[in-house]
């Protein structure tokens, strides 16, 4: 297995189990991917790759896309999508969800001043200016990928903030209905 992929792929543990390196591959995925690739990345038998992929579209973790003759696979960026929101909720207080949130517009509030600009793009379209000096391309080449990620947390904490008090309720519905039951 090559020791860096394409989609973020590192060297192994020994302790993991084929399956394992299969399903931690899968996560990874940036873009669909057959099942021979899938299984020269995680080091695995084509067959266990096969099998292992199957299980993760039944559990609804993967999509299986057509590609002419090939199937190939890739995350199923609903379900990852619902699973950070409710991972952000489950792990924060709505209070520490908004100081997060407030957090990043500073930090981005402060990106706009330093740099006289309003978005991202703005900053990447500076890039083309010929009097900037390596190490200011690289700052701001930085910046920019700090900013990009900034803007997608920004966005899954509102929508964590927003379904907070459903998540809330369901969860108190659970317990109510788990309560009677045992009693």
């Amino acid at each position: 297995m090559s020791e860096s992929s394409r989609d973020g792929v590192q060297s192994w543990s020994e302790s993991m189990s084929a399956r394992d390196r299969i399903r931690a591959v899968a996560e990874t995925l940036r873009e669909p991917r057959s099942v021979n690739w899938i299984s020269e990345q995680a080091d695995a038998a084509w067959s266990t790759t096969n099998e292992e992929l199957q299980d993760l579209v039944d559990q609804g973790q993967l999509r299986r896309v057509e590609a002419g003759e090939t199937t190939r696979y890739q995350p199923n960026y609903t379900r990852l999508l619902f699973e950070e929101i409710r991972t952000l909720i489950e792990e924060n207080t709505r209070e520490e969800l908004r100081n997060e949130l407030a957090a990043i517009t500073e930090e981005i509030e402060e990106w706009q001043a330093t740099y006289d600009v309003e978005t991202w793009e703005d900053l990447e379209q500076s890039l083309a200016d010929g009097d900037l000096a390596s190490a200011e391309l690289r700052d701001r080449r930085d910046v920019i990928a700090f900013w990009r990620e900034n803007e997608e947390d920004r966005r899954l904490i509102k929508h964590a903030l927003e379904l907070y008090s459903d998540v809330e309720a369901a969860r108190e519905q659970m317990t109510d209905v788990a309560d009677r039951a045992t009693n």
